[in-house]
């Protein structure tokens, strides 16, 4: 034990100086973008790559502190001496943390601002002999062999007893409803059916994030964040698409309304949404805006009694199934507003289950819609709506009149969760494909034994495991952060981390398939098209880095 502790010291002596550097290059960035105003956003942009790779750097770095906090918590807990598998995995991550944030520094120094001095300072004897001991293939083989006992489980999970409690049922409601009709709905590209959903209603699942006081879960005096990423969690193991995305939208709605809402729009919405009745979907991507919120365009023009919507979004999931959309509109035409110029409404329409509707208002607008078709995330379906001179009641402006001009930030709001969660779905969708990966690699023989006897395959895994768990204690980390009102800078890190991470892992487990990987009936294939979804969705994997992580970074030096 004494060794294994010492040998954390030194890791995270090893990211004090790795951090170090890292601010000495964001500090020379911000001196390089300087402007009239501050940081000039068109400055900054000649620094993308640095930036980008600054990003990784700090998300990597923030990640392994939280591993080895994770490695000693689960040390103090643990009987009968010796290292644990917590520890060895948090040493193997901060190993390869640091690698990777030397070999990002060391490629393009000039980029960063870093001279040979720096680099070599950051590259010392004690650093290398570190690295080199913790990714040893001999250390990472005999980590695979403590993996592979545990049949597909990799470190504790030090939850609270409620979390444990929500995770157990949560759990058995994936294995025994979701996975048995995932398959279907992926390779048929069906609907979530009623099986899925009236459980879930009735466990209390769409009112995650809505206070008691208005018909949800949540206590009426905290956030539950912690609650709400373990659910996930659990469902996207089961599903991605069938079940571990149908959270999102009520959350984002419920926290949109908390937020700005009037009064009488959380009275009459929030428990009918906590009931899963009408399902929600949310309409804020526009086909030439993506990321760039502030440059929306659908148009709403006030008119006798309400708003009339005229334009298209898209990416609009659940768009067929839902009772009612949330939707960002240009209420000002003024463009060079920008984001102060978007308001928000409530769009109530007829529910749908199939690829395409069609909705007529008795007022003569109409909404309709095309689901696109997409590799993976099937069962929610993701549609393309088109606004023909829609109606929308004034007491559907979300805050009423004091709202106009203001649904900017109440997309923020509704959206400051949906990066935490995306993580816990990545972890669900990386557990489904180890379990897969562990247990193929034990059935399926090569050369005379199982797989999982070689090296390659033990090495493999070792990392699948380390990855794994990292990027579950470190969502797990932030969401009590955020459940007291911090962590929003590394939410979006984890986001970041574990979207990219899930790519990896399912590859991985796909491979150690073999050809059966590839073949659509089995369920690895599935996991790796749904995983590729993540770093794409709920801020694209480069506008999270440059326009939110780096550039938060980058003021704060």
């Amino acid at each position: 034990m004494t060794e294994v502790n010492s040998g954390m010291q030194g890791a995270l002596q090893h990211l004090e100086s790795a951090d170090a550097l890292i601010r000495k290059s964001l500090n020379w960035i911000k001196q390089q973008s300087i402007g009239g105003k501050g940081v000039s956003n068109e400055k900054l942009d000649a620094h993308q790559m640095a930036s980008f790779d600054l990003a990784w750097c700090a998300a990597e770095s923030t990640g392994a502190r939280f591993a080895a906090e994770y490695a000693g918590k689960a040390a103090a807990v643990q009987t009968g001496g010796g290292s644990c598998l917590e520890e060895r995995m948090a040493l193997v991550f901060c190993a390869e943390a640091l690698q990777n944030i030397h070999n990002r520094l060391r490629a393009r120094p000039q980029s960063f601002g870093l001279n040979d001095t720096d680099i070599a300072a950051l590259s010392t004897a004690a650093l290398n002999q570190f690295c080199q001991t913790q990714l040893d293939a001999g250390n990472l083989e005999a980590l695979g062999r403590q993996v592979i006992a545990l049949n597909g489980a990799s470190g504790a999970y030090m939850l609270s007893d409620d979390a444990t409690m929500m995770q157990d049922s949560f759990r058995k409601l994936a294995t025994n409803v979701v996975m048995p009709l995932a398959e279907e709905i992926h390779r048929h590209d069906r609907i979530i059916p009623k099986e899925i959903l009236d459980p879930l209603t009735e466990m209390g699942c769409f009112g995650l994030s809505i206070p008691e006081r208005y018909g949800g879960l949540q206590s009426d005096d905290h956030e539950d964040n912690m609650g709400m990423i373990v659910v996930t969690e659990e469902l996207s193991r089961g599903s991605l698409g069938g079940a571990g995305s149908l959270i999102t939208r009520p959350e984002i709605l419920s926290r949109s309304l908390l937020k700005g809402g009037t009064e009488e729009q959380r009275q009459k919405w929030l428990p009918l949404v906590a009931m899963g009745d009408p399902l929600c979907a949310i309409a804020v991507t526009e086909p030439d805006t993506g990321s760039d919120v502030a440059a929306m365009r659908l148009k709403a023009t006030k008119c006798e009694g309400g708003w009339i919507l005229d334009g298209v979004k898209t990416w609009c999931t659940m768009a067929g199934k839902a009772g009612v959309l949330l939707v960002l509109a240009r209420s000002n035409p003024d463009r060079s507003l920008g984001h102060r110029g978007l308001s928000m409404f409530l769009v109530e329409k007829d529910s749908y289950d199939g690829h395409d509707f069609e909705y007529r208002q008795p007022q003569g607008g109409v909404l309709t819609g095309r689901a696109i078709a997409t590799i993976g995330y099937r069962g929610m379906h993701s549609y393309e709506v088109f606004f023909d001179n829609v109606f929308v009641p004034d007491e559907n402006l979300v805050g009423g009149p004091d709202g106009e001009g203001k649904g900017f930030y109440f997309t923020m709001a509704g959206f400051a969760g949906g990066r935490i969660q995306t993580a816990a779905r990545a972890i669900g969708v990386m557990q489904a494909a180890f379990e897969k990966a562990v247990s193929y690699s034990q059935e399926r023989k090569a050369f005379g034994k199982p797989i999982g006897d070689y090296q390659l395959t033990l090495v493999k895994l070792a990392r699948m495991a380390t990855l794994l768990t990292i990027s579950r204690q470190f969502t797990y980390a932030v969401g009590r952060l955020m459940d007291q009102g911090q962590g929003q800078m590394e939410a979006s890190m984890v986001k970041l981390f574990t979207c990219r991470t899930a790519e990896w892992l399912t590859r991985e487990a796909m491979q150690i398939h073999g050809g059966m990987g590839y073949a659509e009936e089995t369920a690895v294939s599935r996991y790796f098209l749904d995983a590729r979804v993540l770093s794409i969705f709920e801020g694209a994997e480069e506008t999270l880095a440059l326009k939110v992580i780096a550039r938060s970074l980058i003021d704060a030096v």
